[in-house]
Protein backbone atom coordinates (compact mmCIF):
# COMPACT_ATOMS: atom_id res chain seq x y z
CA UNK A 1 0.00 0.00 0.00
CA UNK A 2 1.34 3.44 -0.17
CA UNK A 3 -0.20 6.42 0.55
CA UNK A 4 0.20 9.93 -1.63
CA UNK A 5 -1.55 13.24 0.32
CA UNK A 6 -0.60 16.37 1.38
CA UNK A 7 -2.37 18.97 3.08
CA UNK A 8 -2.37 22.41 4.06
CA UNK A 9 -3.96 25.46 5.61
CA UNK A 10 -2.05 28.69 4.42
CA UNK A 11 -2.40 31.91 2.45
CA UNK A 12 -2.38 33.02 -1.01
CA UNK A 13 0.58 34.61 -2.09
CA UNK A 14 -0.51 36.02 -5.38
CA UNK A 15 -4.12 36.15 -6.62
CA UNK A 16 -5.52 33.00 -8.30
CA UNK A 17 -4.47 31.72 -12.06
CA UNK A 18 -6.79 30.64 -14.52
CA UNK A 19 -6.43 28.70 -17.65
CA UNK A 20 -9.25 27.56 -20.05
CA UNK A 21 -8.75 25.27 -22.37
CA UNK A 22 -9.67 25.05 -25.90
CA UNK A 23 -10.79 21.15 -25.71
CA UNK A 24 -12.58 21.90 -22.46
CA UNK A 25 -11.25 22.18 -19.00
CA UNK A 26 -9.28 24.48 -16.84
CA UNK A 27 -7.16 24.61 -14.23
CA UNK A 28 -6.42 27.12 -11.60
CA UNK A 29 -3.05 27.83 -10.47
CA UNK A 30 -2.71 29.11 -6.45
CA UNK A 31 0.60 30.27 -4.48
CA UNK A 32 -0.16 29.49 -0.82
CA UNK A 33 2.55 30.05 1.79
CA UNK A 34 2.50 28.18 4.98
CA UNK A 35 4.69 29.40 7.81
CA UNK A 36 6.11 27.67 11.04
CA UNK A 37 7.60 29.16 14.18
CA UNK A 38 10.14 28.02 17.02
CA UNK A 39 11.92 29.44 19.85
CA UNK A 40 15.67 29.02 19.05
CA UNK A 41 17.20 27.38 22.17
CA UNK A 42 20.56 29.23 22.14
CA UNK A 43 19.51 32.74 21.79
CA UNK A 44 16.10 32.33 22.91
CA UNK A 45 14.85 34.48 19.79
CA UNK A 46 11.95 33.65 18.19
CA UNK A 47 12.68 32.16 14.58
CA UNK A 48 9.97 31.74 11.56
CA UNK A 49 10.06 29.89 7.98
CA UNK A 50 7.86 29.79 5.45
CA UNK A 51 7.32 27.78 2.79
CA UNK A 52 6.29 28.56 -0.67
CA UNK A 53 3.34 25.57 -2.53
CA UNK A 54 2.35 25.63 -6.39
CA UNK A 55 -1.22 24.26 -6.17
CA UNK A 56 -3.48 23.15 -9.03
CA UNK A 57 -6.99 23.15 -9.27
CA UNK A 58 -8.87 21.25 -11.85
CA UNK A 59 -12.55 22.87 -13.47
CA UNK A 60 -15.03 23.28 -11.23
CA UNK A 61 -12.85 23.45 -8.00
CA UNK A 62 -10.55 26.13 -9.84
CA UNK A 63 -13.23 28.60 -11.09
CA UNK A 64 -14.42 28.43 -7.41
CA UNK A 65 -10.87 29.54 -6.06
CA UNK A 66 -10.95 31.95 -9.35
CA UNK A 67 -14.31 33.92 -7.97
CA UNK A 68 -13.69 33.55 -4.75
CA UNK A 69 -10.28 33.58 -3.70
CA UNK A 70 -7.73 36.37 -3.24
CA UNK A 71 -4.23 37.27 -1.84
CA UNK A 72 -4.06 37.26 1.65
CA UNK A 73 -7.10 34.40 1.61
CA UNK A 74 -6.47 31.51 3.74
CA UNK A 75 -7.46 28.32 2.63
CA UNK A 76 -7.40 24.53 3.35
CA UNK A 77 -6.25 22.39 0.61
CA UNK A 78 -6.11 18.22 0.42
CA UNK A 79 -4.36 17.10 -2.45
CA UNK A 80 -1.24 15.00 -3.80
CA UNK A 81 2.35 15.52 -5.00
CA UNK A 82 2.89 15.33 -8.35
CA UNK A 83 6.22 15.73 -10.72
CA UNK A 84 5.79 17.18 -14.28
CA UNK A 85 8.62 17.05 -16.82
CA UNK A 86 8.74 19.91 -19.16
CA UNK A 87 11.43 21.55 -21.25
CA UNK A 88 12.47 25.18 -20.79
CA UNK A 89 13.20 27.68 -24.01
CA UNK A 90 16.79 26.03 -24.09
CA UNK A 91 15.01 22.36 -24.36
CA UNK A 92 16.53 21.61 -21.39
CA UNK A 93 14.76 19.14 -19.04
CA UNK A 94 13.11 20.92 -16.24
CA UNK A 95 11.00 19.29 -13.57
CA UNK A 96 7.91 21.04 -11.74
CA UNK A 97 6.66 19.31 -8.19
CA UNK A 98 3.22 20.58 -7.19
CA UNK A 99 0.29 19.79 -5.44
CA UNK A 100 -3.00 18.66 -7.53
CA UNK A 101 -6.18 19.41 -5.25
CA UNK A 102 -8.76 17.64 -4.86
CA UNK A 103 -10.82 19.43 -1.92
CA UNK A 104 -10.57 23.06 -0.87
CA UNK A 105 -12.32 25.30 2.26
CA UNK A 106 -12.01 28.68 1.82
CA UNK A 107 -11.15 29.67 6.14
CA UNK A 108 -12.04 33.31 5.89
CA UNK A 109 -15.30 34.63 7.46
CA UNK A 110 -17.56 36.22 4.76
CA UNK A 111 -17.05 39.50 7.47
CA UNK A 112 -13.25 39.76 5.99
CA UNK A 113 -13.82 39.11 2.34
CA UNK A 114 -12.96 42.57 1.63
CA UNK A 115 -9.83 42.22 4.18
CA UNK A 116 -8.80 38.56 3.52
CA UNK A 117 -5.84 38.90 6.13
CA UNK A 118 -8.34 40.12 8.97
CA UNK A 119 -6.56 40.11 12.01
CA UNK A 120 -4.12 37.54 11.19
CA UNK A 121 -0.08 37.63 10.98
CA UNK A 122 0.52 37.63 7.08
CA UNK A 123 3.81 35.45 6.12
CA UNK A 124 7.04 37.01 7.00
CA UNK A 125 9.04 36.07 3.45
CA UNK A 126 8.00 37.38 -0.12
CA UNK A 127 7.18 34.90 -2.79
CA UNK A 128 10.13 33.92 -4.47
CA UNK A 129 10.36 34.75 -8.50
CA UNK A 130 11.15 31.34 -9.33
CA UNK A 131 7.59 29.94 -8.68
CA UNK A 132 6.39 31.72 -12.04
CA UNK A 133 9.03 29.18 -14.02
CA UNK A 134 6.22 27.47 -16.02
CA UNK A 135 5.80 28.53 -19.56
CA UNK A 136 4.62 25.39 -21.28
CA UNK A 137 0.76 24.03 -21.46
CA UNK A 138 -1.30 21.90 -19.67
CA UNK A 139 -3.84 20.03 -21.36
CA UNK A 140 -7.48 19.55 -19.89
CA UNK A 141 -6.32 17.22 -16.71
CA UNK A 142 -3.66 19.24 -15.52
CA UNK A 143 -0.81 17.81 -17.40
CA UNK A 144 1.59 19.02 -19.55
CA UNK A 145 1.90 18.97 -23.17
Amino acid sequence: MSVNKVILVGRLGADPESRAFPQGGSICTLRIATSESWKDRQTNERQERTEWHRVILRNKLGEIAQEYLKKGSQVYIEGKLQTRKWQNQQGQDQYTTEIVGNEMTMLDSRSSANNPAGDMQQPSSNMPDDMDYYSGDYDSYGQDN
